[in-house]
């Protein structure tokens, strides 16, 4: 599966991530982006979506572990504290603007154009594919 996951690069920047090489992540609490993050599986792929002043797709990070619980003997299906590992895989050639995703008639259905304060969502295969191609230009 593909996934976008957003944050300000204020509190964790793409650049920060592969300093470390690793990361949980956490601190999601909007009920529909804790639905979308608990299904995450160790090896999806991940756009990293940087907020603020510069709202642009600026990497890919890979799930390095399935979605877990951090609250000690809670299911994960009732738990509000969700974590993922994941790993810097590349930053993008050139970032990627929501101006730019936004404009292309591609991404009409995109949850990021449709619910734009949405911190994790999911990407189809063809939104994953017309990114990548946008990188490159």
């Amino acid at each position: 599966m593909y996934w976008l996951f957003k944050e300000d690069p204020g509190s964790y920047s793409y650049e920060q991530l592969q300093k470390e090489g690793k990361t949980a992540w956490e601190g999601v609490h909007n009920n529909l982006a804790l639905k979308n993050l608990r299904q995450v599986k160790k090896g999806d792929q991940v756009l990293y979506y940087q907020t603020g002043d510069d709202k642009s797709v600026m990497g890919i990070m890979k799930a390095e572990s399935d979605a877990y619980s951090k609250e000690k003997g809670i299911d994960l299906g009732s738990s509000k504290e969700i974590a993922v590992e994941v790993v810097p895989v590349k930053s993008l050639k050139k970032p990627v603007s929501l101006q730019s995703i936004k404009s292309n008639s591609k991404f009409k259905d995109f949850l990021l154009v449709r619910i734009s304060r949405l911190s994790v969502m999911p990407v189809t295969k063809d939104q994953w594919e017309e990114i990548l191609r946008m990188s490159e230009r």
